[in-house]
C-alpha cells in the first residue's frame, strides 16, 4: 500500500541537504561550544556561524536570535519571559482565541497562577481577526500582544503587520507565533511582521525535530524560563543542540527566501480537492477562502467524527490530521473550530489536509476518490445508532 502523506503542517522529512551539514557534529565534532579547548572552539565556530546564517536571511543581528528546542519552547519563552519583564509596568495581556495551545496554555498559566487579566480577542467565521478588535481591547496597562501569523488548523492567514504596527505605535510588545508561516509564505526580512518577538520551528520545513528560534528584537532581553550558564546570551542556559541548529540554519538558508512549499502548485492541489470533495453531503470547508495557507484544506463532515475519518483514511495509507498535531488522540471538539462559531458536534468532525513539495494530483485524487465512501460508511452507521 503506498503512503499518501498530507500532513506537512504537523511535521516534515528531514531534507537529505539538512542532514548531511548536520552529520560532523553528530560525530567528529563533538565539542562543547563552552569549552576552551581546540575541540571546544571549533564547535563556538560553527554555532556562532549559524547564528550569522540565520541572521542573514533574516536581515537582522546574529544576537536577536536565540535557539531554542522548538516551537513551544519560543512561544512559551516569549510570553512568559516578556509578561514578567514587564508585569511592573502592566499586568492586561492580548491574544486571539485560535492561538496554538502552546499560546493560549501561557497565557492561562499568567492568569491563573501570576495575577495577569488576559483579554481573548474573537475571530469571524473564517477565522480572522480584527484589528479595531485589538484597538477596542488596548488599555493604558497593556504590556503583551500575541497573534499567530497563520492558523496551524485552518492555515488562515492573519494581518500581523497591521497588528504589530498598532502596537508599536503605543509601545507595546508584539509577538507573533510565526511555526506555520515560514516556509510556506513569501519572505523578505523578520521586519515584515512588525514584531518584537517571532517563533520559528525547523521541523515544519524539513530541518530537525528539537530545533526552533526565537527572534528577539535589540535591546530587548527577557526574563529566562530556566537559570543556569550564559548560552545563546544568557536567554537559554544549558550545553547547545549542535547539530540540531546546525540544520536549523540550513533548512533556514535553504527553504525560507524561496519558500520550500511552492505556492502556486500547492493552491491548485488544495482548490482541486475542495472542488472534488465539494458535492459531498454534510462536507462543508473550514477556514479563510480569501487569506489561507496556500497548502492546507480543513473541513467539517456532518454525521462524522475526526477519529473515524482519520482511521479510515489510514488504513487507505492516506495520513491527515484533525487540526493540531499537539491534540493528537484528543476527543474534545477544536478549540479553533469552536471560536469560529462552529457547533461541538461539527467541531469534533474536523478534518485538515495539509499538502507539501511532493503531494501531487495522484494523491488529490486518491483522496477524493476514498473520503466519499468513508464518510457514507460512517454517516450510515451513527444513523443506525441515534
Amino acid at each position: 500500500m503506498r503512503t499518501i502523506y498530507l500532513d506537512y503542517n504537523a511535521t516534515t522529512p528531514l531534507d537529505p541537504a539538512v542532514r548531511e551539514a548536520m552529520l560532523p557534529f553528530l560525530d567528529g565534532e563533538f565539542g562543547n561550544p563552552s569549552s576552551i579547548h581546540h575541540v571546544g572552539r571549533r564547535a563556538r565556530a560553527a554555532l556562532d556561524a549559524a547564528h550569522e546564517r540565520v541572521a542573514q536571511v533574516f536581515r537582522c543581528k546574529p544576537s536577536e536570535t536565540v535557539f531554542t528546542s522548538g516551537g513551544t519552547e519560543s512561544n512559551n519563552a516569549a510570553i512568559l519571559g516578556a509578561a514578567r519583564l514587564l508585569r511592573d509596568r502592566g499586568r492586561h495581556l492580548i491574544t486571539s482565541a485560535v492561538e496554538h495551545h502552546a499560546v493560549l496554555n501561557c497565557f492561562e498559566h499568567l492568569r491563573r497562577r501570576e495575577g495577569f487579566e488576559v483579554t481573548l480577542l474573537p475571530v469571524d467565521s473564517e477565522g480572522l481577526l480584527d484589528p479595531q478588535d485589538l484597538l477596542r481591547a488596548l488599555r493604558p496597562d497593556s504590556v503583551l500582544v500575541s497573534i499567530m501569523a497563520a492558523n496551524n488548523e485552518t492555515g488562515t492567514i492573519q494581518p500581523v503587520e497591521e497588528f504589530g504596527n498598532l502596537c508599536r505605535q503605543r509601545g507595546i510588545l508584539f509577538h507573533t507565533d510565526a511555526v506555520q508561516w515560514f516556509a510556506k509564505l513569501p519572505f523578505e526580512r523578520i521586519d515584515q511582521f512588525n514584531a518584537d518577538l517571532v517563533s520559528l520551528c525547523a521541523h515544519k520545513f524539513h530541518g530537525p525535530k528539537g530545533a526552533g528560534l526565537l527572534f528577539m528584537r535589540s535591546p530587548l532581553r527577557l526574563e529566562p524560563l530556566f537559570w543556569g550558564g550564559p548560552q545563546e546570551g544568557a536567554q537559554r542556559p544549558g550545553t547547545e543542540n549542535l547539530p540540531a541548529w546546525v540544520g536549523l540554519a540550513e533548512a533556514v538558508e535553504r527553504f525560507v527566501r524561496v519558500p520550500v512549499f511552492p505556492q502556486a502548485p500547492l493552491r491548485n492541489l488544495t482548490v482541486l480537492l475542495a472542488s472534488l470533495l465539494g458535492p459531498v453531503l454534510g462536507l462543508e470547508f473550514r477556514g479563510s477562502s480569501r487569506r489561507r495557507l496556500p497548502n492546507t484544506l480543513g473541513l467539517t463532515v456532518d454525521g462524522c467524527d475526526s477519529l473515524s475519518l482519520l482511521a479510515g483514511l489510514d488504513l487507505e495509507g492516506i495520513c491527515a490530521s484533525s487540526g493540531s498535531a499537539c491534540s493528537a488522540g484528543s476527543l474534545s471538539p477544536s478549540h479553533v473550530l469552536r471560536a469560529l462559531g462552529v457547533s461541538v458536534p461539527l467541531s469534533s468532525s474536523f478534518l485538515r489536509f495539509s499538502l507539501g513539495r511532493d503531494s501531487s494530483a495522484a494523491d488529490v485524487h486518491s483522496v477524493a476518490r476514498v473520503l466519499p465512501e468513508i464518510i457514507d460508511r460512517i454517516q450510515r452507521v451513527s444513523k443506525r445508532t441515534d
